[in-house]
């Protein structure tokens, strides 16, 4: 007797048909998804990434449900809203790395994260925190030191993780200096504090 027929079967020689292709996200989902990257990189960028997730949702105007339906994580969101910021922060560092003068770049790249980190207070976290893209900062400024200390601009004995420490100390000290997230840092205690930060990293005279 024979088999009853499922379905049409591809003809010989013929691939068979692919299962359809997963449809793209509704107009909805889409602004819905953008209206939580724009609230979250104003609420990283205002308090670091010890933001609450339910006050980036409250910002976005959605539920907490919402957001963990397009990111999984806080910590997945935290990328996505940093990754083009820090990109350019590495791509900096490595044209620095090519530079002439080692002393030079490796303080001005310095420099640069101290400025930055005072309007953005969530880039000393998108440089500390585990992740592929803290370490690409990490490597990018090890290349730096690396070359400031063949060239005698910077003490031995200093690695890439010392310097993150350093900031972080120095960054903690700006935000106690000014807790409100809405009061913005003190660009001169900032500069102060740098300062002292690149005295310490030279070589003693």
């Amino acid at each position: 007797m024979p088999e009853p027929q499922s379905g049409p079967k591809p003809a010989v020689g013929q691939p068979a048909p692919t299962a359809p292709a997963e449809p793209k996200l509704r107009a909805d989902a889409r602004r819905n998804r953008e209206k939580v990257l724009r609230a979250a990189r104003d609420a990283f960028a205002q308090s670091g990434y010890d933001v609450p997730l339910d006050e980036i949702a409250a910002r976005a105007g959605v539920g907490a449900g919402t957001v963990y339906r397009h990111f999984p994580s806080k910590e997945a969101l935290f990328e996505a809203v940093i990754t083009a910021r820090v990109t350019d922060l590495v791509a900096d560092a490595e044209a620095r790395a090519a530079s002439a003068e080692p002393g030079p770049a490796f303080f001005g790249f310095l420099e640069r994260i101290a400025t930055e980190a005072t309007d953005k207070r969530d880039l000393p976290d998108a440089i500390a925190i585990p992740g592929a893209l803290s370490d690409a900062v990490r490597s990018a400024l090890d290349r730096l030191l690396t070359g400031a200390q063949a060239a005698g601009a910077v003490r031995p004995g200093i690695s890439a993780p010392d310097l993150i420490i350093l900031f972080k100390g120095m960054f903690a000290t700006l935000h106690q200096a000014a807790p409100d997230p809405a009061t913005p840092l003190d660009p001169a205690l900032r500069d102060r504090l740098f300062a002292i930060i690149a005295d310490g990293l030279r070589p003693p005279r």
